[in-house]
Order: C-alpha cells, then structure tokens, then sequence
C-alpha cells in the first residue's frame, strides 16, 4: 500500500536513508505502486532504483549520502 509519511516506510528506509533519499523512496514507491497494478514487490525495486540515482552506500562507513556530481 502507499506510504502517506515518512514514518511509515519501512524501518531499513527509515533508519539508513537521509530525509531527502526517504522523500525520493516514498515518491517512487507510491508511483509504482499504482502504475504497475499494486505490485509491492516491483514498487520497491522501483523506489531503491530512484534512490540509487542520487544516493550512493559509503563502503567504508555503510552510511548513504547524495552522489557527488562533480
């Protein structure tokens, strides 16, 4: 189902994502959820692929931060 906030994404989202990358998640997972049919599962994909484009996983510290496009 949709997330209405971002107190009701999943605790990995929560709990790991800065508030813009939670933001990013929250858009693409509502969007896919009703684009393609209600489909959790794909909703997800979809919504960690968008936060892939602006956010990268720090190897060293395992925090995300924003892709540097310098």
């Amino acid at each position: 189902m949709p997330y209405k906030n971002l107190n009701d994404l999943p605790d990995n989202v929560r709990e790991h994502l800065p508030k813009h990358a939670q933001e990013i998640y929250q858009a693409a997972y509502n969007n896919a959820w009703d684009q393609y049919g209600q489909d959790e599962e794909r909703a997800h994909r979809v919504a960690w692929g968008a936060v892939k484009k602006k956010y990268e996983k720090d190897e060293a510290g395992g925090q995300w931060k924003a892709i540097d496009k310098a």
